[in-house]
């Protein structure tokens, strides 16, 4: 059961995910999720650097989709100027909000991956629904109540892959 917390890539940040590798991949979409993946927790907008990222797929064909378990408020604050397509109170790792987001963006879960920050909601929930996961490191060390408690048994799942030699990257 523990392998299905176990991402099939790991990244330091979304900006090492770059659309050239995808497309390799055969990769056209992008399910990906909010707080502490692409900003902290607490940010209300996308940095420059971010907007960049979102324009830089966009331009490459890779269509961008935003899977939050966060309330309609926050995500369509974020997501709109932007001009991504969210999914808000997604309840991941549930499967449904995923299978709604490869309805959404039309495609295959082979021609789709799915990034976040967190093994007990992002990566379980991807690995679920049977699509390609990456798990990035939280952009902020603070989190919400929930997200903590998610992070410590996160961090009892890390230690236990690291002492079966199942993961290879620093924290």
């Amino acid at each position: 059961m523990l392998k299905k917390f176990m991402p099939d890539q790991h990244a330091k940040s979304i900006f090492e995910i770059k659309p050239e590798d995808l497309i390799e991949k055969g990769v056209r979409g992008v399910i990906t999720d909010l707080d502490n993946t692409l900003v902290e927790w607490d940010r209300p907008d996308a940095t420059p650097e971010l907007t960049n990222w979102f324009t830089e797929m966009q331009e490459n064909g890779i269509s961008v989709l935003i899977v939050s378990n966060n309330n309609e408020a926050r995500v369509r604050t974020f997501a709109e100027p932007l001009g991504v397509p969210y999914i808000y109170s997604a309840r991941k790792p549930m499967r449904l909000s995923f299978k709604k987001a490869l309805k959404k963006l039309g495609m295959k879960k082979e021609e789709v991956v799915v990034i976040g920050d967190q093994l007990m909601t992002d990566v379980l929930g991807g690995n679920l629904t049977g699509v390609h996961t990456i798990l990035v490191v939280p952009v902020a060390q603070s989190d919400g109540l929930f997200t903590r408690v998610n992070r410590q048994f996160e961090r009892r799942i890390l230690n236990w892959m690291k002492r079966k030699g199942m993961i290879y990257w620093e924290e």
